[in-house]
C-alpha cells in the first residue's frame, strides 16, 4: 500500500501513513491531539483543520460552508489522505479547570452514625509472629495464618503478589507486623478474609492509617472524596473534567469512538488518568501515602463504568440495549490502573440497565428516596436525563437522551460553565435588550447551560420567541437578525466579548434546547403514567447532579423542563452519585442497600414506548402544548 508524508503546522511534526488514513488518526501518530467531541462522527465540526497543500478526500463537509471548503478547511475525522500533505491545526479548544475550587465543598457530614467495627470491612490488625527455628519450620504463609487466627480471622487469602513479598517483609519487620485485611472476600463470598497489605509494626503499637476514595465518573465531570476509613470523615474532595470529553461529549459519541480501532483502550486510559490525577491532588494536599488507600467505590452511568473497566460498550446503543454487565464484580486497583494500593478493592456499584446505572442507584440512596413514604421523583440532569419515581416500597426508572445541550455543547456559542461563560440572562420586555452575568467577571466567551435555560425562558416570557421557539423578527430591534445559521438573537456584541465575535442564540440552538427539555419532561410523564399517577401527585422532586445546582427553578418551569409545582417541593442535592459512593465506601450495609435498590427498580425502555414519542412531541413547545399543566406560566402569559 502506498504511503504518504504528512506535515502538521505550526508544530512541524510529521508522520508517514498509508493512503486512506484519516487526518485525525495521522495526527495522533504524530503526537498531535485533535479534539473529536462528537466521537468522530463528523457532526460537530470542531475538528476542522486547514489543508494547506496536498491531496485529500473529504467524506463529509457537514458544518463546513462552501467558502470554508474553498479556503481549505476539512474535518479531520472525515477526511482521508491521498497524497503528501501539509495540514494546519488551529489552536485546540482548551478544557479549562473547573472554576469552583476543590475546597469549595470539601466537607460533607457523615451520612450516618459510623461504627468502623460494625460498618467497615477494611480493618488493620497488629500481629506478633514467633520467628521460625530448627524446632519450628512452619512455612511463612502458615505462620501468618495462625497468628491472624488468634486475632479472630480463621482463614486468610493471600494474593500472589503479596506472597511473593511475604518472606522479605516478615524478616525486615522482625516478625512484628500490621496486617491490613478485607474481612469479606468478594472473590470468594463465603471464603476467608483477604490480605491487602502487610506493614512493619510492633504488637500493641498504633494501627496504620486506612484511607479510601469514593469516585463518581460523570460524563462531563469526575469527582472524588478522600476518606479516613477509621473515623469515616471525608477529608477532602476534588473534581475535574473527564478527559474523555475530547473524544465525545455524550455517551453515544463515546460508544461510537470506542468501537473504532484502539478507541476503547484510549478512552479507558483517559478516564483512569483523570481519576489518578484527582487522587494525586488529594494525597499531596493531605500528606497521605497513596499506598495507604485500601478501598475505592465507583459510581457512574453504564457507559462510563464500561469504559473505565475497558468493557466494550457497543451493545448499550444497539437493540435490545443490553450492557455487558449491570453488577460488576470488584477488581483490584492494579487490574484497573488506579494508583492506590495495588491490592485495594475497586468496587463499581451496581446499575439497572443500559442507561440507568450506579449514579442513579447510589443517588437514590443518598437522596433519601429509598426511604421515602410519599411519592417522590428523583432526577439527575446531565447529557442524559436519568430519573426514578416511587417510594420506599417501589421504584420505576428510565433515562432519556438530553444530549449535551445543557452542557453548552451543540450550541453555536455554547461552552462549559467555566471562566468567561455567561451564566444568567435577563431580557427587557420593552427594548428586548439583554443584561447578563459572567462567571468570574470580565468579558464573556459564550453561553453555558444555565444561561441557555434562563435566556430561552426570558425570550419566551418577553415575547421575543413564540410558543414554537421561533423568533418574532418584526420587533424592530437590531438584536434580531438573520445569520449564517438562520434567525438569531445577539446576546453580546463583538466589542463586548473576549474573542471579538458576537455571542448569539440561533434558531438551531433553540431547536436543540427544545428537544432536550422535551425529552426530560416526557420522561417524567411516562414514568408517572406507567404506574397510574400524574405529576400533580408528586410530593417532592429531588434534583441531583452538579448541573442541577445551577438550575433556576422558575426559568426551568417556564420553558417546560421541570413540572409546575411549588418551588418548596424542589430540593437540589448536588452530586448524589458521589455521596452514595461515599456511603457504600463506609458501610457494607449501605452497599447492600444500593444493590437492593438496583434489584427493586423496574426499568422502562423509552425507545420502545409509543407513549414516550407522543409525550415528547407534546413537549416540543414552550412550555408545553397543554398550558393547563403549567398554571404559573399561563398566569404570567395572561399578565403580559
Amino acid at each position: 500500500m502506498t504511503s504518504y508524508t504528512l506535515t502538521f503546522r505550526p508544530s512541524g511534526q510529521s508522520c508517514e501513513v498509508p493512503t486512506g488514513t484519516l487526518i485525525a488518526d495521522a495526527a495522533r501518530l504524530a503526537g498531535i491531539d485533535i479534539a473529536r467531541p462528537c466521537g468522530g462522527q463528523g457532526r460537530c465540526g470542531r475538528c476542522a483543520v486547514v489543508v494547506e497543500s496536498g491531496q485529500v478526500r473529504r467524506r463529509s463537509t457537514l458544518r463546513l460552508s462552501p467558502a470554508d471548503v474553498e479556503a481549505g478547511y476539512a474535518l479531520a475525522c472525515q477526511t482521508v489522505i491521498e497524497g503528501d500533505a501539509v495540514i494546519l491545526v488551529p489552536e485546540q479548544e482548551k478544557i479549562e479547570r473547573r472554576l469552583v475550587t476543590d475546597k469549595a465543598a470539601r466537607k460533607v457530614a457523615l451520612p450516618f452514625a459510623y461504627d468502623p467495627a460494625r460498618h467497615q470491612n477494611v480493618r488493620a490488625f497488629t500481629v506478633a509472629l514467633n520467628p521460625p527455628s530448627l524446632a519450628d519450620a512452619t512455612d511463612d504463609v502458615s505462620r501468618l495464618e495462625h497468628a491472624l487466627a488468634d486475632q479472630g480471622l480463621p482463614g486468610i487469602c493471600l494474593p500472589l503478589p503479596l506472597q511473593r513479598e511475604l518472606s522479605a517483609r516478615l524478616r525486615a519487620a522482625e516478625w512484628q507486623v500490621s496486617a491490613v485485611v478485607e474481612t469479606d472476600n468478594w472473590r470468594q463470598p463465603q471464603g476467608p478474609a483477604r490480605l491487602i497489605d502487610l506493614l512493619p509494626g510492633n504488637n500493641g503499637a498504633l494501627l496504620p492509617a486506612l484511607y479510601g476514595v469514593a469516585i463518581d465518573i460523570g460524563t462531563t465531570t469526575v469527582s472524588a472524596f478522600l476518606v479516613d476509613l477509621r473515623s469515616g470523615e471525608m477529608l477532602d474532595s476534588a473534581a475535574e473534567y473527564n478527559g474523555q470529553i475530547s473524544r465525545g461529549e455524550d455517551v453515544i459519541s463515546r460508544i461510537v469512538y470506542a468501537s473504532k480501532g484502539d478507541g476503547l483502550r484510549e478512552l479507558a486510559d483517559q478516564v483512569q488518568a483523570t481519576i489518578n490525577g484527582l487522587i494525586e491532588r488529594l494525597v499531596k494536599r493531605n500528606h497521605v501515602d497513596a499506598r495507604q488507600i485500601y478501598k475505592a467505590t465507583v459510581a457512574g452511568n453504564p457507559t462510563m463504568i464500561h469504559l473505565f473497566l475497558e468493557l466494550p460498550p457497543a451493545s448499550i446503543r444497539l437493540t435490545p440495549y443490553v450492557p455487558t454487565v449491570n453488577h460488576p464484580l470488584p477488581q483490584t486497583a492494579a487490574e484497573v490502573g488506579l494508583n492506590i494500593n495495588p491490592q485495594a478493592a475497586v468496587d463499581c456499584l451496581p446499575g439497572v440497565a443500559s442507561y440507568v446505572g450506579a449514579d442513579i442507584t447510589a443517588g437514590v440512596l443518598a437522596s433519601g428516596l429509598a426511604h421515602a413514604t410519599d411519592l417522590t421523583l428523583f432526577i439527575d440532569i446531565g447529557t442524559n436525563g436519568e430519573m426514578a419515581l416511587g417510594t420506599q416500597d417501589w421504584l420505576v426508572t428510565c433515562a432519556c437522551s438530553a444530549g449535551p445541550a445543557f452542557e453548552g455543547a451543540g450550541v453555536v456559542c455554547g461552552m462549559r460553565a467555566t471562566q468567561g461563560a455567561i451564566e444568567d440572562v435577563w431580557v427587557n420586555a420593552q427594548t428586548c435588550e439583554p443584561t447578563y452575568r459572567v462567571i468570574g467577571g470580565g468579558k464573556p466567551k459564550g453561553l453555558c447551560g444555565s444561561a441557555l435555560i434562563s435566556l430561552l425562558a426570558e425570550l419566551f416570557i418577553t415575547g421575543v420567541v413564540d410558543k414554537g421557539g421561533r423568533f418574532k423578527m418584526d420587533l424592530g430591534t437590531p438584536r434580531l437578525r438573520q445569520g449564517d445559521h438562520g434567525a438569531e438573537y445577539v446576546v453580546a456584541w463583538a466589542a463586548e466579548t473576549e474573542a471579538g465575535r458576537d455571542i448569539v442564540l440561533t434558531t438551531v440552538d433553540i431547536d436543540n434546547l427544545m428537544r432536550a427539555k422535551a425529552a426530560i419532561y416526557a420522561g417524567f410523564g411516562v414514568l408517572a403514567q406507567s404506574v397510574g399517577v400524574s405529576l400533580a401527585d408528586v410530593s417532592r422532586m429531588l434534583i441531583g447532579g452538579s448541573f442541577g445546582k445551577f438550575i433556576n427553578v422558575e426559568r426551568a418551569i417556564q420553558i417546560g423542563l421541570l413540572p409546575d409545582m411549588p418551588w418548596d417541593n424542589f430540593q437540589f442535592l448536588g452530586n448524589t452519585a458521589v455521596l452514595g459512593a461515599y456511603m457504600a465506601l463506609l458501610s457494607r450495609e449501605a452497599r447492600d442497600q444500593i444493590k437492593a435498590i438496583a434489584e427493586k427498580m423496574t426499568y422502562l425502555e423509552l425507545s420502545a414506548d409509543n407513549q414516550f414519542y407522543d409525550a415528547f412531541t407534546s413537549a416540543l413547545f414552550l412550555p408545553h402544548t397543554d398550558l393547563g399543566g403549567f398554571p404559573s406560566v399561563a398566569a404570567l402569559m395572561a399578565e403580559r
